[in-house]
């Protein structure tokens, strides 16, 4: 099942995926900090997100505790997909290609992309 993210949704998984569980009061309290929201925004976007299946919560006295139902690396990995297909057609190629033409990767950020594909190289073997 591939679940996109919105804005508003991944504001609500770091928070959980950096520490969980929370309450909603939690969530607003750290959403209010790190994007102003107000805890309406917080309580509204949490319980459609539960509707969708992306969050659930355990009941612990009055309080719901959250939880995060997909991994973070899941996530990214589906958003990068989409991506990449949405801009790039899925060409991994002409994204790095377009990057490189406009300078927008340091000297290190080519270095760490060589490291990487050498290293997924020696992974795949002399035939992959």
């Amino acid at each position: 099942m591939a679940t996109l993210l919105t804005g508003s949704e991944w504001n609500v998984m770091e928070c959980l995926w950096d520490q969980a569980p929370r309450t909603v009061t939690e969530l607003a309290k750290e959403l209010e900090r790190r994007v102003g929201w107000a805890k309406s925004t917080t309580l509204t976007t949490v319980r459609r997100m539960e509707h969708k299946g992306l969050v659930r919560y355990e009941q612990q006295g009055r309080a719901k505790q959250y939880f995060p139902t997909i991994p973070r690396e899941q996530a990214a990995m589906e958003q990068t997909r989409h991506f990449l297909q949405k801009v790039y057609q899925g060409s991994v190629g002409q994204m790095v290609s377009s990057l490189l033409e406009h300078k927008a990767l340091s000297p290190q950020q080519i270095q760490e992309l060589s490291r990487l594909l050498e290293q997924a190289e020696q992974e795949a073997g002399p035939h992959a």
